[in-house]
């Protein structure tokens, strides 16, 4: 009679709720697993990093970006890009903006357009409206605050740091 009154109360003998307590916890560790393993889900095969990343990687480019360094076959041509700046948003607008000296002559050069991820997110394209600034990066690097970028058939790389 006792057993029946136990078990009708949802008591059991602690044996049975030992048990039950693993296997809740069990239950609860493999939920928990799946959990953190579906929130990486941005792992990167990027050639210079991040190898994990907990932010998405639209989340880091969406960002206003400005070039820390260009290096192209091997020189150091950051001067020649230090005035150029790039503003990406999540919704896939770009606007790239650039201040430069030609021959003595003061430039001042913008245009709008967007931005895409290719070949399984290991590139990132631009479509400008002045088509001359439109380009195939590989990206070499992307966390939050810096993005190091390679020029598609090109030896031109830009390092950017977020403004």
């Amino acid at each position: 009679m006792k057993q029946q009154i136990t078990s009708v109360l949802g008591l059991t003998s602690s044996r049975n709720a030992s048990k039950h307590t693993f296997k809740t916890k069990l239950a609860m560790a493999l939920l928990l697993s799946a959990m953190v393993g579906a929130t990486f889900t941005s792992c990167d095969n990027y050639p210079e990093g991040p190898l994990i990343s907990l932010t998405s990687k639209t989340d880091r480019v969406t960002n206003n970006w400005k070039i820390a360094q260009a290096i192209e076959n091997g020189t150091d041509v950051t001067s020649n890009y230090n005035q150029y700046e790039l503003n990406l948003s999540e919704n896939g607008t770009a606007k790239l903006t650039a201040k430069y000296t030609f021959l003595g002559v003061n430039f001042d050069f913008e245009t709008n357009g967007t931005w895409a991820f290719v070949s399984d997110s290991q590139k990132i394209a631009f479509n400008y409206e002045n088509d001359t600034a439109d380009g195939v990066y590989q990206i070499l690097k992307l966390k939050e605050d810096e993005m190091w970028l390679q020029e598609e058939g090109e030896a031109l790389e830009l390092h950017y740091v977020t403004q």
